[in-house]
């Protein structure tokens, strides 16, 4: 028998969690075959990679990203830091569920057709999106949409677990998902469950003060389907007792059959649109120019005191628009002016993205370390934040090593099997014979995360030998031009 390739006397870490081991692994086409003790006698293999002294471990797998597959089909940023397969459709926003007289956009059947004849650099899982269903169902901003509404919702949630979503995203701090109540998630929530599927949240608010009735309102979608927190974090929270009362919400409600999980990104700053600072009455579909018109002053006075209260105009640093790479306070003085007027005057609800650096490092810390937490980015190629060009390099260089969070195997785990097992992605996330060959070998205390808030967009660097479904994809520090992803697609039940 000739194999594609062998990795010799590798350390594997598995992606269990349990105690690596010293092993040979052959893949042939994109399967791990076999793991045992190489045999040259009955075996050869067109390619041996002597994996002496490295770890070989699964290929990680992105729980919450961005990206644009037409844009940027190498996706370098990720395969950098050693993900092979990212998710899509976050936030509540994907591309639209089918071809009908409400469609705006291109429908998903098509796009991930398009993605796989492109073949991206990484694999890619795709999820329903609810602001996206919202609006092409018709109910778009309604609060109470008619039955008409929910049938067309529900049959457009079908069509996209028929094209092998794996469950439903929510982004319930953006428009239109602002506008639903809990019975329609809920409602939603029973079609995820009745196919397999799970539902990522983007909840209602990740502030201290309403983050608590934010994850019972997930958590009541969990009767009927697995719930994720998407980039949990507490912000203006404090502590690690504060987290410790998050992962006992969490745990209580595990304890009663609801499988909740939570994915993270490993910074303390968060990266969005600037829209998060204004409030609802002077965003879409609201026209804003009237709102600055006839409400200016209390629009300014809402500003001043949304951005003190998150920790001062230097705590926002712009990351796109005409002031990307400056703080909020910079420019103010730059164009000496207030900054809630630089903000209601010169910036917008929709001029900016931005970081913001509100969290509290021990209680994200705690929350990162919870075991039903896997890793994210939240990130994509072109965001300016160093979450995505850095979270999985930053996890084995600054959790696992620096601060002692976790061993390096529950580390891997929360990259890898995790992930896979709580998504539900069958045959990826662990090293087993039968699974596909996504494989990282590297030395870990060369792995480096390189992003900067500064310089951002900086590739992490150590993997030595990335692998996408058997083939090599970058070696060293380089990629080697194959591109061997492609879409994964929920097998239906």
């Amino acid at each position: 028998m000739t194999y594609d390739l062998l990795i010799t006397g590798a350390t594997i870490h598995d992606g269990t969690g349990k105690t690596p081991y010293i092993a040979d692994v052959w893949v042939k086409e994109d399967e791990i075959v076999l793991i045992g003790k190489h045999n040259a006698t009955s075996y050869t293999a067109k390619r041996i990679i002597d994996g002496n002294g490295l770890l070989l471990t699964p290929g990680f797998i992105d729980a919450h990203a961005h990206g644009e597959p037409f844009k940027t089909p190498e996706f370098a940023n990720f395969l950098a830091m050693g993900v092979t397969t990212i998710c899509l459709g976050q936030d509540g926003f994907s591309p639209d569920l089918s071809e009908d007289s409400y469609s705006s956009g291109e429908p998903l059947s098509s796009w991930m057709n398009r993605v796989d004849e492109l073949q991206p650099g990484v694999n890619i899982v795709m999820f329903a999106g609810h602001n996206t269903i919202r609006m092409q169902s018709g109910a778009k901003y309604k609060p109470e949409p008619t039955e008409e509404d929910f049938a067309e919702m529900e049959q457009l949630l079908h069509e996209g677990m028929d094209l092998g979503c794996f469950g439903m995203t929510t982004g319930l701090e953006y428009n239109p998902g602002f506008n639903c109540k809990t019975p329609e998630l809920d409602r939603l929530a029973k079609i995820v469950g009745e196919r397999g599927g799970i539902i990522m949240s983007h909840m209602r608010s990740e502030n201290d003060a309403t983050i608590v009735p934010a994850i019972e309102e997930l958590l009541s979608q969990g009767k009927y389907c697995p719930v994720q927190i998407s980039h949990i974090k507490v912000v203006y929270g404090k502590g690690t007792s504060r987290a410790e009362e998050i992962c006992n919400l969490l745990d209580d409600a595990r304890s009663k059959g609801i499988k909740a999980s939570a994915d993270f990104y490993p910074y303390t700053a968060s990266y969005t649109s600037i829209e998060i600072l204004f409030p609802d009455w002077a965003k879409l579909p609201n026209n804003y120019e009237e709102i600055k018109a006839t409400r200016g002053e209390e629009l300014k006075q809402f500003l001043k005191e949304k951005i003190i209260s998150r920790n001062g105009p230097e705590a926002t640093l712009l990351g796109t628009g005409p002031y990307a790479g400056k703080t909020l306070g910079q420019v103010a003085t730059e164009l000496n002016k207030p900054f809630e007027e630089v903000l209601r005057d010169d910036i917008g609800p929709y001029g900016a993205f931005g970081a913001y650096f509100i969290m509290d490092e021990a209680l994200q810390d705690t929350l990162l370390k919870y075991p039903h937490t896997m890793l994210c980015t939240d990130g994509s190629p072109f965001m300016n934040h160093p979450r995505s060009f850095g979270s999985f390099a930053k996890m084995i260089e600054t959790f696992v090593f620096e601060k002692q969070l976790f061993s390096l195997e529950e580390g891997i785990r929360k990259m890898t099997g995790l992930t896979a097992e709580t998504i539900g992605i069958p045959d990826r996330g662990f090293i087993m014979p039968g699974y596909k060959a996504d494989l990282l070998l590297f030395d870990p205390s060369e792995i480096k995360a390189n992003a900067t808030y500064e310089e951002p967009m900086q590739l992490s660097t150590g993997f030595r030998y990335v692998i996408v479904n058997g083939k090599v994809v970058k070696e060293q520090e380089d990629l080697t031009g194959e591109r061997a992803g492609r879409v994964l697609r929920k097998p239906q039940l």
